[in-house]
C-alpha cells in the first residue's frame, strides 16, 4: 500500500480530480468561439472574430501541457509561434489555418466527457474503491497522457525541428558575437598595441638616423624585436580563428599540435578513412581543444588520452584524464557553453566524472563528408 500511494499516484489523482473544472472551461470557450465565428461567417466580423477566437487555444493548451508536467510527468515541447504575418489578410489567414490551435479546439470538445468520467470514477474510488483507485488512477491518467500527447504536441516532427533550430540559431548567434568580441580584443589589446608601439619606435628611430647612427641602429633593433612578437601574437590569434595545421594536414596533426601545449603528457588517436567537412573538423578541434584546456587548468592529471573515431553518421570525441574528477557542467570550468554550442550543431556533450576521477567527456558531432573537385 505504501508503494501504491505513492507521490505519483496522488499526483495523478489531483489530475483526474481537476480535469472536470478544466475540461469544462475548454469545452464552453471551444463552444462558443467556434460558434460565434461560424455563424457570423457570412457577415464582415465572422471570419476575423473566429480568427481572434484561434488565439486563446494556444494559451489554454499551454496551461494543458504545464498541468501535465506538473501532476503525469508529461513532457510535450511546446509549439513554435505563428510567424510574422504580412498585412491584415495574412494575419487572419494564418490564425485560420492554424493546426495548433484547431487540435487544442478539438482537445476541449472532448475531454467534457472524459473530464466528467474520470472525476466521478477518482472521486468514487477515493471513497468506496480505495483498494483499486491506483490501478485506475494509472489506467485514467495514461488516457490523459495519450490525449496530451497526441492533440497537444507540435504539429509534427518538421514544426518541432524548426522550434529547435530557432533555439539553436539564438546559441550560434551568441557564440558568434562573443567569438568576435574575443578577436577584437585581443587584435586591440595585443597585437595592434604593440604595432603602434612599433611605428612610433620605428618614427624615433627615423629622426635620429643621421644624429646618432648607433642609437637609431639600437631603436631598429628594438624594434625587429617587437615585429618578432607582433608576429607571434598574430600567429597564435589565427590559431584560436583556424590553425594552419588543421587545413593543411587534418585533425590527427592539429590535435597532436594542440596536445602538445598540454600540461600533461596526452595520447592522441584518430581513427578516421576519411576527413569531414571543413566546418565539422573546425567545431571538433576547438571542442577537444577547450577540453585540454580544463585537463591543464582544473582537472589535477597526470595524463590524459584523445579518441576520435567515426560511428555511422557521428564523428565521436572522447578526452580522457586522471584526474580530481567532480566537473560538473555548472563547474565555472565552460562545459555548459561548450555543450550548447554542440547542441547548435545537432552535437552532443556527455560528461562523466566522479569524484576522484577518472573524467571521460564524450563528444558527439553530425558527420558530414568533405565536399569532392
Amino acid at each position: 500500500m505504501r508503494l501504491a500511494y505513492g507521490q505519483e499516484t496522488w499526483k495523478e489523482i489531483a489530475f483526474l480530480l481537476s480535469n472536470l473544472f478544466t475540461a469544462l472551461a475548454g469545452f464552453v470557450y471551444a463552444v462558443v468561439s467556434i460558434a460565434l465565428g461560424a455563424g457570423l461567417a457570412v457577415t464582415v466580423v465572422g471570419l476575423p472574430l473566429l480568427a481572434l477566437g484561434l488565439g486563446g487555444p494556444r494559451l489554454i493548451g499551454r496551461s494543458e501541457r504545464a498541468r501535465a508536467r506538473a501532476l503525469l510527468g508529461v513532457t510535450v515541447a511546446e509549439p513554435s509561434p505563428l510567424p510574422p504575418a504580412d498585412g491584415f489578410f495574412g494575419w487572419l489567414w494564418s490564425r485560420l489555418k492554424d493546426p495548433v490551435a484547431w487540435r487544442t479546439q478539438l482537445y476541449g470538445l472532448i475531454r467534457l466527457p472524459w473530464g466528467i468520467v474520470t472525476f466521478i470514477v477518482a472521486l468514487v474510488s477515493l471513497i468506496v474503491l480505495w483498494p483499486v483507485l491506483p490501478f485506475l488512477a494509472r489506467g485514467l491518467s495514461n488516457g490523459d497522457r495519450g490525449m496530451v500527447r497526441g492533440l497537444l504536441s507540435p504539429s509534427d516532427e518538421l514544426e518541432r525541428r524548426i522550434a529547435e533550430l530557432e533555439s539553436d540559431r539564438g546559441v550560434v548567434v551568441d557564440t558568434a558575437a562573443a567569438d568576435l568580441r574575443r578577436i577584437e580584443r585581443d587584435l586591440h589589446d595585443g597585437a595592434q598595441a604593440r604595432l603602434v608601439a612599433l611605428a612610433m619606435g620605428l618614427g624615433l628611430a627615423k629622426e635620429k638616423l643621421l644624429e646618432d647612427p648607433e642609437a637609431a641602429a639600437a631603436m631598429v633593433d628594438e624594434a625587429h624585436g617587437e615585429v618578432k612578437l607582433a608576429l607571434q601574437e598574430l600567429r597564435d590569434l589565427a590559431r584560436g580563428i583556424h590553425p594552419a595545421v588543421l587545413t593543411d594536414r587534418g585533425l590527427s596533426a592539429a590535435l597532436s599540435s594542440v596536445s602538445a601545449r598540454c600540461t600533461v603528457p596526452v595520447k592522441v588517436n584518430v581513427d578516421l578513412a576519411e576527413r569531414p567537412a571543413e566546418a565539422i573538423e573546425g567545431i571538433a578541434y576547438f571542442t577537444v581543444s577547450e577540453l585540454l584546456q580544463n585537463v591543464s587548468k582544473h582537472a589535477r592529471a597526470r595524463s590524459a588520452s584523445v579518441e576520435v573515431w567515426r560511428a555511422g553518421g557521428r564523428l565521436m570525441l572522447q578526452v580522457r584524464d586522471d584526474g580530481a574528477g567532480g566537473a560538473r557542467f555548472d563547474g565555472g570550468t565552460g562545459l555548459a557553453g561548450l555543450a550548447e554550442r554542440l547542441g547548435a550543431v545537432d552535437g552532443v556533450l556527455v560528461l562523466d566524472s566522479p569524484d576522484g576521477g577518472p573524467t571521460t567527456v564524450t563528444a558527439e558531432l553530425p558527420w558530414r563528408s568533405r565536399p569532392t573537385g
